[in-house]
């Protein structure tokens, strides 16, 4: 019995054995999943850097007439209005200079008048004033008058008051700046006396701008109220003028505005003879002189009318403008519909706003 327990024993032993002797399967080895290729990281969104808004400043735009009849002789009636408008600075000092001249002549030959006549300017004129052709200039009046308009440029009312003439030989007043003169070899009194006066317009207009913004300025001429000589009767010339200047902005509106008028008169006779010339001043300048108040049923002066017109005017464009509601009153004048604004401008308006809408159109 103990042999056969034995020998079961070792059969065990050896199927136990062999079954040790053989060795399982690797395990497949796992196969790392295919590493995704390397997206390039997205660069950070920067967030818009806001420009800071240009800072505003205040300004002051002015305007300036200097007028003479003195070229009047017998047969000719002359009026020679050089007007200036300016912007100036806190500190006083001219950004912006606009200059223009209405010479308006008149044939009264034989005392005759002509109520219809059309006049320009002589920015207007352009070329067709012919300065080149018959004299010496180089230039042009207009391309004089822009590079005299540059050289005021961060200049004071006394700095251009202070400018340095000399009489030529012609008997006019010309820069003694020889870089100036080369370009502007015209008589500047007029220019010096126009600019100061805009620069110390008591009525001119303040403004805030960035900077931009664009100056104008326009004169409109007639003749209409023009009277002829008889044999028993002195004539007059009237050349009247109206005059605006305005700042707009980059939209075309307007930010500050200021408008004049002159009324000078040339006594004529049948013979075509020069006889007085009188002009007082501006309307603006003639302030309570001018006698609105007194010779008419107006309740305020031109000059306070006309300040409450240009007021009505600024944020406005030209074509706003131009829309004003008008109607012809009893005394034929163009007036205001609108009653709360006829109470403060009751006079005529129609050729302010012709002129300021013509400033407008201009501004550069």
């Amino acid at each position: 019995m103990k042999k056969i327990l034995a020998m079961l024993l070792l059969v065990c032993l050896v199927f136990a054995m062999a079954a040790c002797g053989q060795q399982a399967a690797p395990a497949p080895a796992e196969q790392p999943a295919e590493a995704p290729a390397e997206q390039p990281a997205e660069a950070p969104v920067e967030a818009p850097v806001e420009e800071p808004a240009p800072a505003e400043a205040e300004y002051k735009l002015g305007m300036g007439i200097s007028l003479n009849m003195d070229s009047s002789k017998t047969g000719n009636a002359q009026v020679d209005a050089c007007c200036a408008a300016v912007v100036l600075d806190a500190e006083g000092k001219i950004v912006a200079a606009f200059i223009d001249v209405a010479q308006n002549k008149m044939d009264v030959t034989d005392g005759q008048v002509d109520t219809e006549k059309a006049f320009l300017t002589k920015l207007e004129l352009g070329d067709d004033y012919n300065m080149v052709k018959f004299s010496s200039a180089t230039h042009e009046w207009y391309e004089q008058a822009a590079a005299f308009e540059q050289y005021v440029i961060g200049k004071t009312a006394d700095e251009v008051a202070g400018i340095e003439t000399v009489l030529n030989e012609e008997g006019h007043n010309v820069v003694t700046d020889e870089a100036l003169y080369a370009s502007c070899s015209i008589s500047v009194s007029d220019f010096q006396e126009a600019i100061v006066k805009a620069c110390n317009d008591e009525q001119g207009m303040t403004f805030t701008a960035d900077g931009e913004f664009k100056l104008g300025l326009a004169i409109i001429s007639t003749a209409e109220e023009s009277v002829a000589a008889t044999a028993e009767e002195e004539g007059v010339v009237k050349m009247y003028s109206d005059y605006a200047a305005v700042v707009v902005d980059a939209e075309g509106k307007i930010l500050a505005a200021l408008t004049d008028a002159t009324q000078p008169q040339i006594k004529i006779d049948a013979a075509g003879e020069i006889g007085d010339c009188t002009f007082n001043g501006t309307k603006r300048e003639l302030k309570e002189d001018y006698n609105m108040v007194k010779f008419s049923a107006a309740t305020l002066e031109w000059y306070e009318q006309a300040w409450n017109f240009v007021n009505y005017a600024v944020g406005k464009t030209a074509d706003e403008l131009k829309a004003s509601e008008l109607q012809l009153n009893e005394e034929g004048h163009m007036v205001f519909v609108d009653e709360e604004l006829y109470a403060s401008v009751s006079i005529s308006v129609d050729g302010i706003i012709d002129v300021v809408v013509k400033a407008v159109d201009n501004a550069r």
